[in-house]
């Protein structure tokens, strides 16, 4: 095993996904700037748009995010309107 390319900034990180309001911790080397509180600990925080609570995979609900108008102009073109 290789010595001394591991991140020596390894710590508990708070992940937040913003989509589904849900937290949790992990131990991670991202880079934060943000910090969140539980019981009385301080954590860094890292903001996600997905996690395992908000992916249609893990939750069996596709939730589709129209960018653009996209979507509509992909079904007027294939006709599943």
């Amino acid at each position: 095993m290789k010595t001394a390319i591991h991140p020596k900034n390894y710590r508990p990180v708070c992940f937040y996904d913003t989509s589904a309001d849900y937290r949790f911790i992990i131990n991670s080397c991202v880079e934060t700037r943000e910090t969140f509180e539980v019981d009385g600990k301080t954590y860094p925080l890292f903001q996600l748009d997905i996690s395992h609570k908000s992916h249609p995979f893990f939750t069996g609900k596709q939730k589709i995010v129209d960018t653009a108008g996209r979507v509509d102009r992909f079904r007027r073109k294939y006709g599943m309107e």
